[in-house]
Formats: C-alpha cells, structure tokens, sequence
C-alpha cells in the first residue's frame, strides 16, 4: 500500500511506522506489525530512577506537540475516572495514589492491581501518571484510573470472553470513561451485550483498533462495536502506522509510535520503540478525559463531539477516513482556543441519532442518579462461543509549532470489496 493512500503527513520528519510494536504486547492474539525485524529492533533497558526519568520522559515526543503543559494550566482531568479493562495495573510509584481497584474477571491469581503483562499498567501510566520515580508522565495526570483485569495475549482467565464481565463492571463503576487497549478478531454476544450496557449508562468508550494491517486486517472487537470509538495510531508526522488496522470503524487517530512502555510485569525497565493503537487509544482516553474534567455536567456525547470537531483533518468532517477516522485528536484547541461546539447532549455524535438512556452525564460525573438499575449479567452471559467472525478487506498547526496534529494530505478512499462490514455497527450517517 502507498504512503500516500495509508496517510496524512504534516511538516514534521518522517518516520519508518514498520519498525513499531510494542514489547510485552498483549493482544489477546498477540497482534502484530508483520515485521520480524520490529520485534528485533526493541532496546529494553533498565536504569536508576533518575537516569529513567530523563531517559523515558524525554521520550514523550507527544506531550510537546500536544502542548500538555499549556492545556493542564486549564485541566489535569481532575474528578474523572478512567476504567482501564486490561492485564491488570500495578501501582507503581508514577500511579500512586491514583489507581483504584475494580473488578478482576480472570479468575487467575492476585487481583485487579497485579498486572500479569505490564500492559495495562502501561495504559494506566499514559493516561494518568505523575511521572514519579522516573516512570511514564500521564496526558490527563490529575484523573484516576480504576483497574478491571481481564484475560489477554492468550492468558488462560475463566472464560475467553471474560472481558464481558469486566466490561459490565466498568460500567457499574463510577468511571465515566472505559478504556479497552485490546482486541479480537471474533465477536462475543456477552460481550457486545455489556458494550451495550455500557453504553446505556451514559459511559464513552474508545478500543484500539489492532496491529495487523499488513497481514489480515480482521475487523477488531470492542472497537467494532456500536457505541465503542475506534482509534487508530499516528507517528509524529501525523502519518497513519502501516500496521494500523483500517475500515470503517476507525473513529479517530491519536499518537501511537515511539512511545516508551514497560517490558513486562517485573516492571524493572521501560522498553523502547513500543506503543501501537493500544497506546493510541490510552492517549485518546486521555484527551477525554481533560476535555470532561473542564464541563463535568457534559454527556460522553458532547466531549465525544467535541474531540471530533477538534480534531486535525484535511479532509470533510462528514467523509471520514478509514484510516484516520474523523481525524487526529487534538484536545489543546477546545481546552486553548475554545474550539468544537458539544451540541446536543443525547445525540451520538457518530451516527447523529439518539442515544437511549445516554442523554445525563455518566455515573460518576453527576449528583444525579443514574437512570439505569445496576447490571444483572444476560442468562448467557458465560457463553465464551463467539457470535461471529468477520474480515475486512482491504484493497493544522497548533500554536506550540508544526505537529502530527496538521494534516496535509487527504487519506484516499479504500475500496470494500464484497459485503465485509454488513455485519459491523452502521455508525457513521454522513
């Protein structure tokens, strides 16, 4: 595939998107770019604290070019909880005193705050890490993350769609945002139910896209589901990764490359060359999550809307891209520059309809009750027999400088063969 056809560049360097994938991903498929020589080409090393401030931190190229220190002069993210359904978070000293522990569906031993990869602690630390001790700085540093585990990377957890479970308890939590750094190929109804359920307590939800563009492209699960954004990763030049899945349920497009994440669960080292949709979707998490904390009376549908309406783009806002979605986030120009307008609070900003039992602000976010009787799993709900398994095919500046966030070339169209995504949410209502 063409550069040209697979992204959007801007005045910043280019960058080789196929020597990027994570160190200790966990994909429940354990999802990849399709590159041996990316899986060589990781340096995982450890230092002393100091050194390993300086050393990752200064590594962080996206919290420059996001313009954190301008935007957390107006929100840290501060009275948001961001539920991180993942391998689990470890407090590390970048995440004391602001991770909480939810619900560990796996079954497997410890709990929701023992991570059995280093992923979700990963996830936690880039959307709400102090930096403390030398560890990955947070975009939303004064949010919380609460801690669901589920069963990634082909860890043998209770059921294979233990996430459902997770999933549902996020949604009975009092986080307003679910983030899910994970993927399958498969769709599962207990599952796709608790998305659901999610949905209808008012919860905005963002899911990676997935890693294996270059060798299948199968539609990804959660991030397929309606109701879920779908985000896919960008270098710094504002290019989409080669290995960034495609279609038409990529929603958005945050940073995703060069960035630094823990090597594994002995948290000893932080490795480098690592970040992928997974860490995409944490930063996109993130963004939300500043943007909520300034209107706490806003519903996912307006901060969602927002973030769209914001986001870098150079093509139409009603064509969106497959590779790009609505485009790049870029929460500094509503949190700066007082840009996007909310509009409706019970209209899906994606599919310009009405939202059911989504029109209040989020449990968590509001004195007001939620509307909606706490969850009573699905008779089936332990049903791990997916529903069904579907492919793909595939055929502006900122005031801080030049950044990924302007988009210069439109993404050409891809076109979809045969009836692939009949079976895959209708979300978007140009």
């Amino acid at each position: 595939m063409s550069e040209d056809v697979q992204g959007v560049e801007s005045g910043i360097g280019q960058h080789d998107a196929e020597t990027v994938l994570p160190c200790g991903r966990a994909w429940r498929h354990f999802v990849s770019t399709g590159s041996a020589i990316g899986l060589l080409a990781f340096l995982c090393v450890g230092l002393a604290p100091e050194a390993m401030a300086s050393d990752v931190q200064s590594k962080q190229w996206y919290l420059d070019a996001m313009r954190s220190d301008a935007m957390w002069k107006v929100s840290t993210g501060e009275g948001i909880k961001v539920a991180v359904v993942d391998s689990g978070v470890a407090v590390t000293p970048s995440l004391k005193g602001r991770v909480l522990a939810g619900k560990d569906a796996t079954g497997l031993k410890g709990g929701a705050l023992e991570d059995y990869k280093g992923h979700g602690t990963t996830m936690a630390e880039l959307i709400v890490g102090s930096g403390r001790g030398g560890g990955l700085k947070g975009l939303a540093p004064g949010a919380e993350v609460i801690s669901f585990r589920t069963s990634l990377g082909g860890v043998k957890g209770n059921k294979e769609s233990d996430s459902a479970e997770a999933i549902r308890a996020a949604a009975d939590s009092d986080a307003q945002i679910i983030n899910m750094s994970f993927g399958d190929d498969l769709m599962y109804t207990a599952e796709a139910d608790a998305v659901r359920y999610a949905a209808s307590r008012g919860k905005l939800m963002f899911a990676s896209v997935g890693n294996d563009a270059q060798k299948k492209n199968f539609i990804g699960y959660p991030a397929a589901y309606p109701g879920v954004t779908g985000i896919s990763a960008a270098d710094r030049s504002g290019k989409v990764a080669k290995y960034s899945e495609v279609g038409e349920y990529v929603d958005l497009a945050a940073p995703g490359l060069d960035i630094p994440q823990w090597c594994d669960a002995t948290f000893r080292s932080y490795c480098d060359g690592g970040g992928g949709t997974s860490a995409a979707t944490a930063l996109a998490s993130a963004s939300a999550a500043l943007i909520w904390s300034k209107h706490p009376n806003w519903t996912a549908n307006q901060v969602l809307r927002v973030l769209i309406d914001t986001a870098s783009r150079s093509w139409a806002k009603d064509e969106p891209s497959d590779y790009l979605g609505y485009g790049l986030v870029r929460p500094s120009w509503h949190l700066l520059k007082n840009k996007g307008n909310p509009g409706p609070p019970d209209i899906d900003p994606i599919t310009n309809k009405k939202t059911p039992g989504a029109g209040s602000v989020a449990s968590g976010s509001s004195k007001k009750k939620p509307s909606t009787p706490p969850s009573q799993p699905p008779k089936d709900a332990g049903d791990s027999k997916p529903a069904a398994a579907v492919k793909s095919s595939r055929s502006g500046e900122d005031d801080g400088g030049p950044m990924w966030i302007v988009a210069g070339s439109v993404a050409a169209a891809v076109v979809i063969g045969g009836a692939a995504f009949a079976l895959v949410r209708k979300r978007r209502n140009a």
